[in-house]
C-alpha cells in the first residue's frame, strides 16, 4: 500500500517547528493570503508545486521536505532502532548488528540538534526581517 504524503500537514509541522504563526506566513505570501487561507492550505493533502516552492523559499525548507516527509515512517525508523530484547540496563542483541545502537541514537540526536539550530537561526533572521518591515511602516 502506497500511502500519500500529506503536504498540508507537513507545511503546518515545519511552520510550527519554526515558531511562525499562520498570519505571519500569510503576510509573507502576499495580500491574497490570510490566516484562514493558511489554515485551509494546511488541511490540503496535495499542494501545487509552485506554491510549495514559494513556501520553501519563505520557510527556507526544501520543497522535497514538504513532499516526502512522512512522520509515520520517521517514528517507525526510531522505534525499529531497538528490538524486543532491549532492556533498561543495556542492549542485548541476538543478531549482532554492524552498528552500535548508541552511535545511531547519538547520530540521530546530532542531526536533530543541527536541524533545530538551523531553524532557530532562520527564525531569528525572519524576526529581523519582520522588525525591518515594521520599522519601515
Amino acid at each position: 500500500m502506497n500511502k500519500k504524503i500529506h503536504h498540508g500537514r507537513n507545511i503546518k509541522r515545519f511552520r510550527e517547528m519554526m515558531g511562525i504563526k499562520q498570519d505571519a506566513l500569510a503576510h509573507e505570501l502576499g495580500p491574497d493570503w490570510s490566516q484562514k487561507k493558511i489554515s485551509l492550505l494546511e488541511q490540503k493533502e496535495e499542494v501545487e508545486e509552485e506554491l510549495l516552492k514559494q513556501l520553501g523559499s519563505i520557510l527556507r525548507i526544501p520543497v522535497e521536505a514538504f513532499q516526502n516527509f512522512d512522520e509515520e515512517k520517521a517514528v517507525n525508523v526510531i522505534s525499529n532502532t531497538f528490538n524486543a530484547s532491549d532492556s533498561a540496563t543495556g542492549f542485548i542483541y541476538n543478531n549482532h548488528p554492524t552498528f552500535h545502537p548508541i552511535d545511531k541514537l547519538v547520530h540521530l540526536h546530532e542531526e536533530k540538534i543541527a536541524l533545530y539550530e538551523r531553524m532557530l537561526k532562520e527564525k531569528d533572521e525572519m524576526i529581523a526581517r519582520f522588525e525591518k518591515l515594521l520599522s519601515k511602516q
